[in-house]
């Protein structure tokens, strides 16, 4: 936790230094253990009106279909330049260490999911929130960005019903490889 406050110095300068003067800690509405909401923190990566963006950019048939698919976009115009670094080296997840602190998260565990993803969880949701979410997880040391949704739901059902000690920490150490390789960071 008190790395935190010379790396959001750090963040912040940065955003300064390229005329972003907004807010750089995101909160978002997330899905937890058993069902229940909490908010995810993060370093904002994306412009500030992101969410309205989204909606505009899924107009477009040919990137609804990929968002679909992935709950992403490969190329996606609204991270900003600050963002893409803060993606690369995985530096946008530690604010979620507030979220650990506070008792909503784990260290390991599967991703938190937006509420409105939860529909497209379908049959998965209800052994996912069976534990608490993670910063890291199975998906995140297996390839990240570069899996489809329903690959990472595969993925999170495995960690719940294998979750311990043991595969806690092979995720655990599996995950400084991922973030130094910056294996499917995006």
């Amino acid at each position: 936790m008190i790395l935190l406050i010379p790396i959001t110095i750090l963040v912040k300068i940065a955003y300064i230094l390229t005329g972003d003067f907004k807010h750089i800690i995101y909160s978002q509405d997330r899905i937890g253990k058993n069902g229940k909401h909490f908010p995810l923190y993060k370093y904002r990566s994306m412009i500030w009106d992101a969410d309205e963006k989204l909606e505009e950019l899924l107009k477009d048939p040919k990137l609804k279909k990929e968002y679909d698919k992935y709950k992403k976009l490969e190329n996606d115009p609204r991270i900003t330049k600050v963002g893409k670094i803060l993606r690369r080296i995985s530096l946008d997840e530690f604010p979620q260490f507030i979220n650990v602190f506070l008792g909503h998260m784990s260290l390991i565990g599967p991703r938190p999911y937006l509420p409105g993803e939860k529909k497209d969880m379908g049959k998965y949701y209800d052994e996912i929130i069976k534990v608490k979410p993670g910063i890291t997880g199975l998906w995140q040391v297996n390839g990240r960005s570069e899996t489809t949704f329903d690959e990472r739901l595969v993925m999170e059902e495995e960690y719940v019903q294998k979750c311990g000690l043991i595969f806690d920490l092979k995720i655990f150490f599996k995950t400084f490889w991922a973030v130094f390789a910056r294996k499917g960071a995006k």
